[in-house]
Protein backbone atom coordinates (compact mmCIF):
# COMPACT_ATOMS: atom_id res chain seq x y z
CA UNK A 1 0.00 0.00 0.00
CA UNK A 2 1.34 3.43 -0.98
CA UNK A 3 1.84 5.72 2.00
CA UNK A 4 0.98 9.41 2.15
CA UNK A 5 3.81 11.87 1.50
CA UNK A 6 3.65 15.24 3.20
CA UNK A 7 4.22 18.03 0.67
CA UNK A 8 3.66 21.12 2.82
CA UNK A 9 2.33 22.22 6.17
CA UNK A 10 1.27 25.60 7.53
CA UNK A 11 -0.39 27.20 10.54
CA UNK A 12 -3.01 29.91 10.10
CA UNK A 13 -3.07 33.13 12.10
CA UNK A 14 -5.90 31.59 14.14
CA UNK A 15 -3.66 28.66 15.08
CA UNK A 16 -5.27 26.08 12.79
CA UNK A 17 -3.02 23.55 11.06
CA UNK A 18 -3.36 22.79 7.37
CA UNK A 19 -1.53 19.94 5.64
CA UNK A 20 -1.00 19.15 1.96
CA UNK A 21 -0.19 15.52 1.26
CA UNK A 22 -0.05 13.13 -1.70
CA UNK A 23 -0.49 9.41 -2.27
CA UNK A 24 0.17 8.31 -5.85
CA UNK A 25 -2.01 10.66 -7.94
CA UNK A 26 -4.30 11.66 -5.05
CA UNK A 27 -3.76 15.06 -3.43
CA UNK A 28 -5.43 15.95 -0.17
CA UNK A 29 -5.64 19.04 2.03
CA UNK A 30 -6.39 18.43 5.71
CA UNK A 31 -7.50 21.03 8.22
CA UNK A 32 -6.80 20.29 11.90
CA UNK A 33 -6.50 16.61 11.06
CA UNK A 34 -9.73 16.38 9.03
CA UNK A 35 -9.98 16.05 5.26
CA UNK A 36 -10.99 19.38 3.77
CA UNK A 37 -10.66 18.55 0.08
CA UNK A 38 -9.05 16.18 -2.41
CA UNK A 39 -8.95 15.59 -6.15
CA UNK A 40 -10.49 12.13 -5.82
CA UNK A 41 -14.12 13.24 -6.20
CA UNK A 42 -14.31 16.75 -7.58
CA UNK A 43 -17.05 16.52 -10.21
CA UNK A 44 -19.52 18.35 -7.96
CA UNK A 45 -17.13 21.32 -7.69
CA UNK A 46 -17.18 21.57 -11.48
CA UNK A 47 -20.95 21.20 -11.48
CA UNK A 48 -21.23 24.10 -9.04
CA UNK A 49 -19.95 26.37 -11.81
CA UNK A 50 -21.33 24.73 -14.94
CA UNK A 51 -24.89 24.35 -13.70
CA UNK A 52 -25.03 27.82 -12.16
CA UNK A 53 -23.76 29.42 -15.37
CA UNK A 54 -26.23 27.38 -17.40
CA UNK A 55 -29.06 28.62 -15.17
CA UNK A 56 -27.79 32.17 -15.61
CA UNK A 57 -27.97 31.73 -19.37
CA UNK A 58 -24.42 30.94 -20.57
CA UNK A 59 -23.68 34.60 -21.25
CA UNK A 60 -20.89 36.98 -20.21
CA UNK A 61 -20.82 37.37 -16.46
CA UNK A 62 -19.01 38.77 -13.47
CA UNK A 63 -18.57 35.85 -11.08
CA UNK A 64 -17.50 35.57 -7.46
CA UNK A 65 -16.11 32.27 -6.21
CA UNK A 66 -15.88 31.90 -2.45
CA UNK A 67 -13.04 29.45 -1.84
CA UNK A 68 -10.26 28.52 -4.27
CA UNK A 69 -9.80 24.92 -3.15
CA UNK A 70 -7.91 22.95 -5.76
CA UNK A 71 -9.20 25.15 -8.56
CA UNK A 72 -11.83 22.82 -10.08
CA UNK A 73 -14.74 25.26 -9.69
CA UNK A 74 -12.62 28.06 -11.15
CA UNK A 75 -11.50 25.89 -14.08
CA UNK A 76 -15.07 24.90 -14.94
CA UNK A 77 -16.16 28.55 -14.92
CA UNK A 78 -13.23 29.65 -17.08
CA UNK A 79 -13.99 26.96 -19.64
CA UNK A 80 -17.54 28.27 -20.09
CA UNK A 81 -17.07 32.04 -19.90
CA UNK A 82 -15.96 34.28 -22.75
CA UNK A 83 -13.03 36.70 -22.86
CA UNK A 84 -15.12 39.64 -21.59
CA UNK A 85 -16.14 37.87 -18.39
CA UNK A 86 -14.42 38.36 -15.04
CA UNK A 87 -13.99 36.02 -12.07
CA UNK A 88 -13.13 37.19 -8.58
CA UNK A 89 -11.79 34.40 -6.34
CA UNK A 90 -11.79 34.93 -2.59
CA UNK A 91 -9.46 32.61 -0.66
CA UNK A 92 -8.77 33.19 3.02
CA UNK A 93 -5.69 30.99 3.42
CA UNK A 94 -2.59 32.27 1.57
CA UNK A 95 -0.90 28.86 1.68
CA UNK A 96 -3.71 27.35 -0.40
CA UNK A 97 -3.05 30.04 -3.00
CA UNK A 98 0.66 29.21 -2.89
CA UNK A 99 -0.01 25.49 -3.30
CA UNK A 100 -2.41 26.18 -6.17
CA UNK A 101 0.39 27.99 -7.96
CA UNK A 102 2.77 25.14 -7.14
CA UNK A 103 2.10 21.40 -6.70
CA UNK A 104 -1.68 21.65 -7.20
CA UNK A 105 -1.57 23.89 -10.25
CA UNK A 106 -1.64 21.18 -12.90
CA UNK A 107 -4.73 19.46 -11.46
CA UNK A 108 -7.03 22.14 -12.89
CA UNK A 109 -4.77 23.45 -15.65
CA UNK A 110 -3.21 26.42 -13.82
CA UNK A 111 -6.45 28.46 -13.58
CA UNK A 112 -4.86 31.28 -11.61
CA UNK A 113 -2.76 32.17 -14.65
CA UNK A 114 -5.85 33.19 -16.64
CA UNK A 115 -6.05 36.97 -17.16
CA UNK A 116 -9.80 36.95 -16.40
CA UNK A 117 -9.12 35.95 -12.79
CA UNK A 118 -8.74 38.44 -9.94
CA UNK A 119 -7.52 36.76 -6.75
CA UNK A 120 -8.34 38.26 -3.34
CA UNK A 121 -6.70 36.75 -0.26
CA UNK A 122 -9.56 37.76 2.00
CA UNK A 123 -12.67 36.60 3.83
CA UNK A 124 -15.45 36.16 1.27
CA UNK A 125 -17.86 37.92 3.64
CA UNK A 126 -15.78 41.08 3.25
CA UNK A 127 -15.94 40.79 -0.54
CA UNK A 128 -19.71 40.34 -0.42
CA UNK A 129 -20.37 43.23 1.94
CA UNK A 130 -18.02 45.65 0.18
CA UNK A 131 -19.30 45.04 -3.36
CA UNK A 132 -23.06 45.65 -3.62
CA UNK A 133 -24.84 44.97 -6.91
CA UNK A 134 -21.63 43.65 -8.50
CA UNK A 135 -21.90 39.96 -9.38
CA UNK A 136 -24.09 38.05 -11.81
CA UNK A 137 -23.19 34.66 -10.34
CA UNK A 138 -21.90 33.84 -6.85
CA UNK A 139 -20.44 30.38 -6.22
CA UNK A 140 -19.93 29.52 -2.55
CA UNK A 141 -17.50 26.64 -2.08
CA UNK A 142 -16.31 27.33 1.45
CA UNK A 143 -15.58 24.70 4.10
CA UNK A 144 -17.58 21.50 3.55
CA UNK A 145 -20.89 23.30 3.33
CA UNK A 146 -23.33 24.81 5.83
CA UNK A 147 -23.15 22.00 8.41
CA UNK A 148 -19.37 21.47 8.41
CA UNK A 149 -17.60 24.82 8.56
CA UNK A 150 -13.94 24.60 9.56
CA UNK A 151 -14.14 27.97 11.33
CA UNK A 152 -17.05 28.74 13.62
CA UNK A 153 -17.21 32.28 12.24
CA UNK A 154 -18.02 30.84 8.80
CA UNK A 155 -21.44 29.74 10.06
CA UNK A 156 -22.59 33.31 9.33
CA UNK A 157 -22.14 32.71 5.59
CA UNK A 158 -25.13 30.37 5.61
CA UNK A 159 -27.24 32.28 8.11
CA UNK A 160 -29.26 35.49 7.86
CA UNK A 161 -26.30 37.88 7.62
CA UNK A 162 -24.54 35.83 4.97
CA UNK A 163 -27.62 35.36 2.81
CA UNK A 164 -28.35 39.08 3.05
CA UNK A 165 -24.78 39.83 1.95
CA UNK A 166 -25.10 37.46 -1.01
CA UNK A 167 -28.40 39.03 -2.02
CA UNK A 168 -26.93 42.54 -1.76
CA UNK A 169 -23.88 41.59 -3.87
CA UNK A 170 -25.96 40.06 -6.67
CA UNK A 171 -27.15 42.08 -9.63
CA UNK A 172 -30.82 41.82 -10.63
CA UNK A 173 -31.42 38.44 -12.23
CA UNK A 174 -28.30 36.97 -10.66
CA UNK A 175 -27.96 33.51 -9.19
CA UNK A 176 -26.14 32.10 -6.16
CA UNK A 177 -25.02 28.51 -5.73
CA UNK A 178 -23.84 26.86 -2.51
CA UNK A 179 -21.83 23.61 -2.38
CA UNK A 180 -22.46 21.20 0.48
CA UNK A 181 -21.12 17.79 1.48
CA UNK A 182 -24.47 16.98 3.08
CA UNK A 183 -28.14 17.84 2.82
CA UNK A 184 -28.58 20.71 5.26
CA UNK A 185 -32.11 21.11 6.55
CA UNK A 186 -31.22 24.19 8.65
CA UNK A 187 -29.77 25.89 5.56
CA UNK A 188 -32.84 24.97 3.53
CA UNK A 189 -34.99 26.61 6.20
CA UNK A 190 -32.77 29.72 6.12
CA UNK A 191 -33.18 30.00 2.35
CA UNK A 192 -36.94 29.68 2.65
CA UNK A 193 -37.13 32.20 5.49
CA UNK A 194 -35.16 34.74 3.46
CA UNK A 195 -37.49 34.39 0.43
CA UNK A 196 -35.09 32.75 -2.01
CA UNK A 197 -36.47 30.80 -4.97
CA UNK A 198 -34.28 27.72 -4.86
CA UNK A 199 -33.70 24.09 -5.69
CA UNK A 200 -31.14 21.47 -4.72
CA UNK A 201 -29.24 19.19 -7.09
CA UNK A 202 -27.64 15.99 -5.80
CA UNK A 203 -24.40 14.98 -7.57
CA UNK A 204 -23.40 11.32 -7.24
CA UNK A 205 -19.77 10.66 -6.38
CA UNK A 206 -17.73 8.72 -8.93
CA UNK A 207 -16.69 5.30 -7.63
CA UNK A 208 -18.62 5.76 -4.44
CA UNK A 209 -21.63 4.01 -2.98
CA UNK A 210 -24.87 4.34 -4.88
CA UNK A 211 -26.13 6.59 -2.10
CA UNK A 212 -23.00 8.80 -1.91
CA UNK A 213 -23.70 12.35 -3.07
CA UNK A 214 -22.54 15.91 -2.80
CA UNK A 215 -25.18 18.63 -3.01
CA UNK A 216 -25.61 22.06 -4.60
CA UNK A 217 -28.23 24.63 -3.62
CA UNK A 218 -29.15 27.08 -6.39
CA UNK A 219 -30.97 30.23 -5.36
CA UNK A 220 -32.33 33.47 -6.79
CA UNK A 221 -33.63 36.34 -4.70
CA UNK A 222 -37.41 36.63 -4.86
CA UNK A 223 -38.06 39.95 -6.61
CA UNK A 224 -41.86 39.80 -6.37
CA UNK A 225 -42.51 42.72 -4.02
CA UNK A 226 -46.20 41.78 -3.75
CA UNK A 227 -45.43 38.27 -2.49
CA UNK A 228 -42.18 38.32 -0.50
CA UNK A 229 -42.83 34.81 0.85
CA UNK A 230 -44.19 33.05 -2.23
CA UNK A 231 -44.99 29.33 -2.16
CA UNK A 232 -42.19 28.73 -4.66
CA UNK A 233 -39.59 30.44 -2.47
CA UNK A 234 -40.66 28.56 0.65
CA UNK A 235 -39.87 25.09 -0.69
CA UNK A 236 -37.11 23.27 -2.51
CA UNK A 237 -37.33 21.34 -5.75
CA UNK A 238 -34.90 18.42 -5.55
CA UNK A 239 -33.00 17.21 -8.62
CA UNK A 240 -30.69 14.19 -8.73
CA UNK A 241 -27.67 14.58 -10.99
Amino acid sequence: MTLWTELARATTVAGDEILLRRRSDIFEIRFNGLELMSNLNHQSEGSLATRALWLYGNKPATVLIGGLGMGFTLRAALDLLDSTSRIVVSELIPEIVEWSRGPLGLLAGQPLQDSRVELCVADVMEILEENPDTFDVILMDTDNGPDFTVREVNDRLYERRGLAAVRNALRPGGIAAFWSATISEPFQRNLAAESWRCHREDIQLIGGRSDAFHHIYFARADTDAQHPRSEQSASLELVAG
